[in-house]
């Protein structure tokens, strides 16, 4: 299953580093996320895009994971020459990714 099926996700970006946070629609499935969605996984899922580390927090009050992707967006906002440069196409990125 995609990860659209289980969460929305929501952009944000400082610099070269984008954010993005994973949200459950449904507390009950926030495990699975917790187990499938790792930091590795998300490297892997946008390798090519993201060149930099992933760092991955829980926030388990809200049923949401945050990823703080190193060297994303291509130098950053006022630097690049990228079509998105504030990197909001990651969360329907990050949301394409398949979980079994």
């Amino acid at each position: 299953m995609k990860l659209y099926e289980l969460a929305h996700c929501r952009a944000g970006d400082k610099g070269n580093t984008s954010i993005l946070s994973l949200i459950a629609y449904r507390s009950e499935d926030y495990p699975l996320l917790l187990q499938k969605v790792t930091a590795t996984a998300v490297q892997q899922h946008l390798a090519g895009i993201v060149s930099g580390s992933v760092r991955r927090y829980e926030v388990a009050g809200l049923a949401a994971l945050q990823f703080v992707c190193e060297q994303a967006l291509l130098t950053g906002v006022t630097t690049s020459l990228a079509m998105d440069t504030h990197g909001k196409a990651l969360s329907s990125a990050l949301l394409e990714m398949e979980i079994a």
